[in-house]
């Protein structure tokens, strides 16, 4: 019975690794991916406008 107890938290693990892989995976691409795109898309825009506002006291 000592071997089943040394397998069971690889066997474990392995199954855990295996369900987030897949949840990855399946969150990659459809109405989740534009989402995302746009947010970044968003917050892109903004840090290019902020950088590209003039400084207050540069006149």
């Amino acid at each position: 019975m000592d071997y089943v107890s040394a397998l069971v938290p690889p066997v474990v693990m392995a199954v855990f690794f295996i369900g987030l892989v897949r949840v990855i995976v399946k969150t990659q691409g459809g109405a989740a991916k534009a989402k995302e795109d746009a947010a970044v898309d968003a917050a892109l825009a903004r840090a290019e406008r902020a950088q590209q506002a003039p400084a207050g006291g540069d006149a």
